[in-house]
């Protein structure tokens, strides 16, 4: 049987800090510039097909998903980061209403990656009945798109029924998804023939899309690198450098942890990746890390309630509090650096052991990037590498 082998993504350096001459809560602080540009996004619609006989395709997302936010962070439009936004439905699965068709939003569009992580682990399967015209119209009447026309706006849709199952035309359903500009891509698991015969690949043609068969029941082998352990390293040291504020956010600083778990509970090298997307500027925690917040402006020290921080903190001055958001801020940044570099050699290492085994398979996270790189390429926008 063969198995499918992780490609890395690349990573980008987060630099600055905050200004020593900050030292009153009068005063405003002095922001790193926060490098997302708001006038462009990336937004991914993942649709996944949860009835009874989907259960590797969704080991496959829960392997894939650091991989697809690792490629999507390497964008640029005319030398800025877009924001990175991806929305999450689940569709096939008995266990949901019927009256919406068996489909449910997962998660809208966000930029919460543990978020995402947390409810694409928390998947599974039942059933189905699987009404795939249904999902692309629904995806595409409730997600929030943006309506600026360099933003990318891409729907990814993998499941093994026929499209033409269930109520309203997908013909009609992709028709309206263009006038949105968003783009269709579909991926049958199975052969080509079950994705030519069963419309996957018309809904792609139609959607100005990539069209892809997968074999979801594959299972996802990592490659080992020299690496990974110091990768995980850093990610423990990085994980120290927040500082939770708000009433929910011990909830939050355990939920990052819990989701470091889950991505080594698929492989140890999975974790790696996932820390790689924890030292990118798309990995914010604005709603609940007092570092993040202040860097992008989203709070004042003033309007913080220090009953919710960690008990170090809690009577600290607002000086003495500035000074430590400071220093955890320049260890956050050095960290994120060590993890770039090093995700930077992995990446080159996997690469290398790639070319020697000459595989080159097509699971639902190599379909996603390879299609996301094409559309990127089309639109104007670059990869850094």
């Amino acid at each position: 049987m063969k198995t499918f082998l992780l490609a890395a993504g690349t990573a980008f350096l987060i630099s600055g800090g905050f200004s020593p001459e900050i030292q009153t809560e009068a005063s405003e602080p002095l922001i790193r510039t926060d490098q997302s540009s708001p006038e462009t996004k990336i937004q991914v619609a993942l649709l996944l097909d949860t009835s009874s006989s989907m259960d590797g395709l969704i080991d496959q997302a829960k392997s894939r998903l650091w991989n697809i936010v690792n490629t999507l962070t390497t964008l640029r439009y005319k030398g800025k980061a877009p924001v990175v936004e991806i929305s999450l439905y689940e569709y096939g699965n008995d266990g949901l209403s019927p009256d919406g068709g068996y489909i449910r939003q997962v998660t809208p569009l966000t930029s919460d990656l543990d978020l995402l992580s947390e409810k694409l682990f928390a998947l599974h399967t039942n059933g189905g009945s699987e009404y795939g015209g249904q999902v692309i119209r629904t995806s595409a009447q409730e997600v929030d798109w943006d309506e600026n026309q360099n933003s990318m706006k891409l729907i990814y849709i993998a499941g093994n029924e026929p499209f033409k199952q269930g109520r309203g035309s997908y013909v009609e359903a992709i028709s309206d998804a263009l006038k949105k500009e968003i783009n269709v891509n579909t991926m049958q698991c199975g052969d080509d023939y079950s994705g030519v015969n069963g419309y996957w690949k018309d809904g792609a043609e139609k959607g100005q899309g990539e069209y892809f068969f997968i074999d979801h029941n594959q299972k996802v082998r990592y490659i080992s690198t020299p690496y990974d352990v110091r990768i995980d390293e850093c990610n423990t040291r990085l994980n120290a450098t927040y500082l939770y504020y708000g009433h929910e956010g011990y909830i939050m600083k355990e939920r990052q942890e819990q989701q470091d778990t889950a991505a080594a509970s698929i492989g140890f090298e999975n974790k790696a990746s996932r820390a790689e997307a924890k030292s990118k500027s798309n990995y914010s925690n604005t709603g609940w890390d007092l570092v993040d917040a202040f860097n992008q402006k989203q709070i004042r020290l003033e309007d913080v309630d220090k009953s919710t921080l960690p008990e170090k903190y809690r009577n600290m001055s607002n000086e003495q509090l500035l000074k430590e958001i400071d220093s955890l801020n320049t260890e956050r940044t050095k960290i994120q650096r060590e993890i770039a570099e090093l995700s930077s050699e992995r990446g080159k290492f996997i690469q290398e052991e790639l070319r020697k085994t000459g595989e080159n398979d097509t699971d639902l996270g190599k379909a996603v990037t390879d299609a996301v790189l094409r559309f990127a390429a089309a639109k104007g926008y670059t990869q850094e590498t």
